[in-house]
């Protein structure tokens, strides 16, 4: 089996190769494959795998990314994750690519998602919208008919018929890939010294890139590795983040949280891999099945609709109190509406518990990691003076 060392050096790798060679390698190797990229947050991979094509997920270009041309096409005022991501197609770095999901994240994506059909008409490309009423006759109804639609377009992309056994063996096998993500996080959350953050985000990472079996195995031989080691263990403060769900952080902002002083025990980082609570049921019908357990078991986050009002921004204090941790560490992307309009709320809940929060902006290619880390480790000081 391979060691800690060798498995994070493979994710890493992924993480830097803004060609995504391994995708390209996938599709290359079997005539008539298919790859389907998707934006952050939810899309239903399983229908997608389903079709026996490949889930890409393109969460922008990073830190590595120099962004030229892709500025020409948006305004400076809003988040950069659009620019990189243009800048990624125009480049070639997507040419491969046979399709593209847009979710409802917010209107910069949904203005993606037509800048994509301007630039590459012959394309497919899709803004895949969810139910903001949770209602089954009337939210579970709309989703239904917009996964149908996403059915019959992937099937005519592949020249195949998804047939429901085919959807109720993709439902399976992500279900056993939420279940070992969610026991990824159980483990960084109880032993947060044997599985550093920055590791988890690039096995979590991997699975955007890889095919979900190769990932489902990636994270086994992760846990049992890091298991297996006697790393040191500090007396540093438990931290959730919080507000980092599309345009992800640098990879060297998640290590200067940890150098600060602070153990990362719980993040909305890439949220698609861990999106349902519940395991979806793989009897009856599979659509419907998939419709319904977004609405009942659905993460709470801010771009998806909360139907009670009373409880909203609870989540956040339930999740604290879950991984035992000592506060919540707001890292929200510049211009992120849905995450900047939302802190308010979940900031006035957690002081009402008497949680400990404090707050940051970045931007995927933030370069300047200092101030960042003298704020965390500030935070996590006054932590262990006066909470």
């Amino acid at each position: 089996m391979a060691t800690r060392e060798e498995i994070i050096d493979r994710c890493q790798a992924l993480y830097d190769d803004l060609s995504f060679t391994a995708a390209r390698e996938w599709k290359d190797a079997k005539k008539g494959r298919h790859v389907i990229g998707f934006m952050p947050m939810y899309v239903p991979r399983e229908i997608i795998h389903a079709a026996g094509m490949l889930p890409l997920g393109i969460l922008g270009g990073g830190d590595q990314l120099e962004v030229i041309q892709g500025d020409a096409y948006y305004q400076s005022y809003i988040c950069r994750i659009p620019r990189s991501t243009i800048e990624l197609l125009l480049t070639d770095r997507l040419d491969f690519v046979d399709g593209m999901l847009f979710p409802s994240i917010c209107d910069v994506i949904r203005n993606l998602s037509g800048m994509w059909k301007l630039l590459r008409p012959d394309v497919y490309s899709h803004y895949f919208d969810v139910p903001q009423n949770y209602m089954k006759e009337v939210g579970g109804e709309f989703y239904m008919h917009e996964l149908n639609v996403l059915r019959h377009d992937l099937e005519k992309i592949g020249g195949v018929t998804i047939t429901e056994d085919n959807l109720r063996n993709s439902i399976a096998v992500y279900n056993e890939s939420r279940r070992l993500t969610r026991e990824l996080y159980k483990f960084r959350s109880d032993k947060p010294w044997l599985a550093p953050s920055s590791e988890v985000y690039l096995i979590n990472r991997a699975g955007m890139l890889i095919p979900v079996e190769d990932h489902n195995q990636l994270i086994k031989d992760y846990i049992e590795a890091a298991s297996a080691e006697d790393r040191p263990k500090r007396d540093n403060s438990r931290v959730v983040i919080s507000g980092s769900f599309c345009e992800q952080p640098p990879l060297n902002l998640i290590k200067s949280i940890e150098m600060s002083g602070c153990y990362v025990v719980d993040d909305d980082y890439m949220l698609v891999n861990r999106w349902f609570t519940k395991e979806v049921p793989t009897d009856g019908d599979p659509i419907q099945a998939l419709s319904y357990t977004f609405l009942e078991a659905s993460v709470k986050m801010p771009s998806c609709f909360e139907p009670n009002e009373d409880i909203k921004g609870l989540f956040l204090v339930d999740t604290v109190k879950e991984n035992n941790a000592e506060g919540v560490i707001f890292a929200a992307t510049s211009f992120c509406d849905p995450a900047l309009l939302e802190r308010p709320i979940l900031q006035d809940v957690l002081n009402d518990a008497d949680i400990p929060h404090i707050s940051f902006k970045y931007a995927e290619n933030t370069g300047q990691m200092q101030p960042i880390r003298e704020q965390a480790g500030t935070f996590a000081d006054s932590i262990k003076l006066w909470s």
